[in-house]
């Protein structure tokens, strides 16, 4: 028994070499993602900026002669500049002009989804790894809060119509929250403001009481939002001590 003793040393040691480069491989995975990640951001962010969008009127002209594929494409094309760093209430308004309330509302909120799930998902296969191999445990804090209130985070900050809605998008994807949270919290959340811009753009130009309830209710969602992410963060502050 004592003659198989000093084997056991060298067996580890040989195993280590084999550790460290699985190691080693697995950090190059997490950081190729990460710069494909950047580089499909700055794609999209170059694509929406360099891309010259038409006058209101010729798209309106175009869409009239499209038939059902001018909802569609104009919906496409709102969900891929949601992957981008891009205004999208200016969209939003834009889509009242054009198609209204009812069908704008339908067309904006489905691609506004398919946009928020895409960049989640892409945060998610992309980015996760990364944060988890290099961040540590300094972004644990905020995994512990979203762990705890993930949907009424989301919730909050999806209540609130000036947060960058891209951003929110990707930077939950990098987080530990899971899907059906972020989903959900996206798939109410996003409803009031998304049909008072759509309100603002259909009503707008006319005088009345629609335009005017559209810009109090995104004065009152801003607000709320603020006093539920002040609410969130006076819990988990309570909770920790």
């Amino acid at each position: 028994m004592s003659d198989q003793e000093p084997d056991r040393p060298s067996s580890a040691a040989a195993h280590a070499p084999g550790s460290a480069a699985a190691t080693q491989r697995r950090r190059r995975v997490a950081v190729v993602k990460a710069v494909l990640l950047v580089v499909t951001l700055a794609v999209f962010t170059l694509a929406a900026l360099l891309l010259p969008l038409p006058p209101l009127e010729q798209i309106r002209a175009h869409l009239a002669g499209a038939g059902w594929w001018g909802p569609l494409g104009f919906g496409l094309g709102y969900a891929a500049l949601t992957l981008a760093p891009v205004p999208k209430n200016v969209l939003s308004i834009g889509a009242g002009v054009l198609f209204g309330f009812g069908s704008g509302l339908l067309i904006v909120y489905t691609a506004a989804i398919l946009g928020a799930s895409a960049a989640f998902w892409l945060g998610r296969a992309l980015g996760r790894e990364a944060v988890e191999r290099f961040t540590g445990t300094r972004v644990a804090k905020v995994e512990e809060v979203l762990d705890r209130h993930g949907f009424a985070a989301v919730l909050g900050v999806r209540l609130v119509p000036v947060l960058p809605f891209t951003a929110i998008n990707y930077s939950v994807g990098l987080t530990s929250l899971g899907w059906w949270p972020y989903f959900l919290g996206t798939l109410i959340g996003i409803i009031p403001g998304t049909a008072s811009y759509l309100a603002i753009g259909a009503y707008g130009f006319e005088s009345g009481a629609h335009a005017e309830l559209a810009l109090a209710v995104l004065g009152i969602l801003t607000l709320t939002g603020v006093a539920l992410a002040v609410r969130a963060h006076r819990r988990s502050t309570a909770t920790d001590v």
